[in-house]
């Protein structure tokens, strides 16, 4: 009776110190989700994808996947640091695009004079636990935090670790103006001490007009979730920022899809196109679209140049780590697409300064 009572005792402190653990977040309230109703991709209390995934594998699959993730491979992560440009933050003179990378899917744009951080997860580990999970091969980031100048908005595509990190969003609390995030993500944030009066929620095709740019919340071919009982109470998505001049896409993460052809037709041409290209797998491609499908994808949203995101950072899968970079240069050389290849930290400017080189290589 003892050893049961003591047994009951830890078992109420291990759901109490789950429940109150910061870095998973919070799902959305139930008044929050009766908003999501209205949707036609929101059933039972979860957001689906409009295109099929199929994700049920059977227990001998699992564990098949598992053993090799446990297998030791050296070609998955770097044998050396990679190669880092310190970021160069100053502002443009006129109203073009410029991009800095940070690995995986974070990064920083300028566009009509106004200034982003998207997915900026710059934490050591995409894991609510730091001291497990893929860390990241350049074990620093390319600059400071105080040399990370004040944002306009903070853009995120879905909750997942390897895009909306704990850590990262207590050190940007200050730097930023605003958050724009898909339904359902704002209760994180909210969660995490970001005041509701800062944060914008939007759906699929829904749009935020805002100091003369147009922001638009699109499909993406995905799935969310911290936890193992939150699994799509938030929706995933990919983002179009407009100006008068200029037009840009980020893909987020996803599968290929019809959705691509969609907001193409819709938004494109794109000036430029930041498109997942990592972490996937044939048997979950559904999800992580492939290298080659990233070139399709582009195509699809009529980008006129593409970076590759998603790769470069962590490892989330099976394949060695400069695969996505080799395989993307491939097929866009093979389709005439123009690739733009940034060190980590290295700034792009569209039209003037597009770096192509192969640095992955030496």
């Amino acid at each position: 009776m003892v050893i049961g009572l003591w047994i009951a005792v830890l078992l109420l402190l291990l759901f109490g110190w789950w429940s109150t653990y910061r870095p998973f977040g919070k799902r959305p309230s139930k008044d929050r989700s009766a908003h999501f109703e209205r949707l036609p991709y929101y059933k039972d209390g979860r957001f689906f994808n409009e295109e099929d995934v199929p994700h049920k594998t059977s227990l001998a699959v699992q564990f098949s996947i598992l053993k090799e993730f446990l297998k030791k491979d050296e070609t998955r992560k770097p044998s050396e640091p990679l190669p880092m440009d310190l970021p160069d933050f100053s502002r443009l003179q006129d109203n073009g695009i410029k991009v800095i990378w940070f690995g995986h899917s974070a990064f920083y744009f300028e566009m009509a004079g106004k200034t982003f951080l998207v997915d900026p997860m710059f934490g050591r580990a995409p894991s609510p636990f730091q001291l497990f999970g893929g860390k990241r091969y350049s074990h620093t980031l390319p600059f400071q935090w105080r040399e990370l100048p004040a944002v306009d908005v903070i853009i995120l595509s879905h909750d997942h670790y390897d895009h909306l990190d704990y850590r990262s969003v207590q050190l940007l609390k200050e730097k930023t103006k605003h958050w724009l995030v898909p339904a359902g993500v704002g209760s994180h944030l909210e969660r995490w001490g970001i005041s509701s009066q800062i944060i914008t929620e939007r759906c699929w095709w829904e749009q935020l007009e805002w100091e003369g740019l147009t922001l638009i919340c699109t499909p993406s071919r995905h799935f969310s979730g911290r936890n193992i009982h939150d699994r799509n109470k938030t929706l995933w998505c990919s983002w179009v920022v407009i100006s008068e001049q200029q037009r840009f896409f980020y893909s987020g993460d996803g599968g290929y899809g019809a959705h691509f052809k969609q907001i193409g037709q819709r938004y494109g041409p794109f000036d430029i196109a930041m498109m997942e290209c990592g972490q996937y797998d044939e048997r979950w491609k559904t999800v992580h679209m492939l290298p080659e499908e990233t070139v399709t994808a582009c195509l699809d949203v009529k980008g006129a140049r593409l970076i590759p995101v998603h790769w470069g950072a962590f490892t989330l899968s099976l394949h060695a780590w400069q695969d996505p970079i080799e395989r993307v240069t491939k097929a866009a050389e093979r389709h005439h697409v123009p690739l733009i290849t940034p060190k980590i930290g290295e700034a792009c400017v569209v039209g003037k300064h597009e770096p192509h080189e192969a640095w992955w290589q030496t």
